[in-house]
């Protein structure tokens, strides 16, 4: 569904207790890019400003799908304040670069839904200034390369969401190339009932999955992974430190998931990221899972009231082309 109009006088109270000071709410705007919550910039009368995420049905443009909420399934949508706070917490204890969070309102105080106020960067992303100018944006690329380090050094106790395995919880499943399959197969499915071309490859996709999956050595190394890290994930403070965004599909898996996901989000770029000593059978299985991920999605909120539908249709395009090509070659 559409967003509902935010306006100041509904996050008012919400800067008041977040910012104080005597300062007054004078705009809120709201900014562009997020599908499953509201974004926020709020400025003060002294010019102060804040990010209010904002957690509402009327925020999440997703049509829904069962198994949404199914936290034991480390590939249903990161949606929710119980998710960000878990995020939020495992990042800092890494060392990483996150918003500062100014205030937490689960109680709904002051709006009617789940709210988190926390520190903005009102200048580029680092995607933009990686196009703009990529020599200035070497160093800050170099810290982002340490911070992914610092994630992957990481051993988390099991694979799965990082808010439920912090809490004690266990995913379903018995390994991370096992719930990447399932995930992939559910995927390929949902692309096929909704674009010809794949429904007539889908034989040869899902062998192709089973095989690659079938490759796959046993391994129970799981790294902290953000699961959509693209440099409009990553803002940047002051002093040139990447900062983390987004972070609610956090989650302790393959590193290799990530590395996947930037190979196919920086293009060119990834070499500046690039690590050595990664599982080439899990990558090969990666790959063609995301790019069947990166199909279904799409074309799934296309079917409700996403505004920028020429884009994510070409998403959908691009990876459906990139899908069938994997299992084209020598065939």
């Amino acid at each position: 569904m559409a967003p509902r109009e935010v306006t100041r006088d509904h996050l008012a109270g919400a800067a008041r207790a977040a910012l104080g000071g005597g300062r007054r709410l004078a705009a809120v705007r709201r900014l562009a890019g997020g599908s499953r919550k509201g974004v926020y910039r709020l400025t003060m009368d002294d010019a102060t400003t804040a990010i209010a995420y904002l957690w509402e049905d009327s925020e999440n443009y997703w049509p829904a799908a069962d198994g949404d909420d199914d936290l034991a399934d480390p590939f249903s949508p990161g949606v929710g304040l119980d998710l960000f706070e878990a995020a939020h917490a495992r990042l800092r204890s890494l060392g990483l670069r996150v918003p500062a969070v100014h205030l937490v309102d689960r109680d709904r105080t002051h709006y009617p839904a789940d709210l988190a106020m926390v520190e903005d960067f009102p200048g580029e992303n680092l995607m933009d200034w990686l196009e703009r100018d990529p020599g200035s944006a070497e160093p800050t690329m170099a810290r982002l390369a340490e911070a992914l380090e610092a994630m992957r050094r990481y051993r988390g106790p099991s694979y799965g969401k990082v808010a439920l395995i912090d809490g004690g919880g266990t995913s379903r499943g018995t390994s991370c190339e096992a719930a990447a399959l399932d995930f992939a197969l559910d995927c390929l499915a949902e692309a096929a009932s909704r674009d010809q071309r794949i429904a007539g490859a889908r034989d040869r996709l899902e062998e192709r999955l089973r095989e690659l999956a079938a490759a796959v050595r046993p391994r129970a190394e799981y790294a902290v992974v953000h699961g959509e890290l693209g440099l409009d994930h990553v803002l940047v403070d002051r002093d040139g430190n990447p900062v983390l965004i987004d972070v609610e599909d956090l989650m302790y898996f393959d590193v290799e998931w990530e590395h996947v996901f930037l190979r196919i989000r920086l293009g060119s770029d990834y070499p500046r990221l690039a690590v050595n000593d990664l599982d080439e059978d899990r990558l090969a299985l990666y790959m063609l899972a995301q790019r069947l991920s990166l199909t279904a999605g799409p074309l799934r909120l296309l079917d409700g009231d996403f505004p920028n539908r020429a884009f994510m249709q070409d998403v959908a395009e691009h990876n459906l082309n990139e899908a069938l090509a994997l299992v084209s070659v020598g065939r």
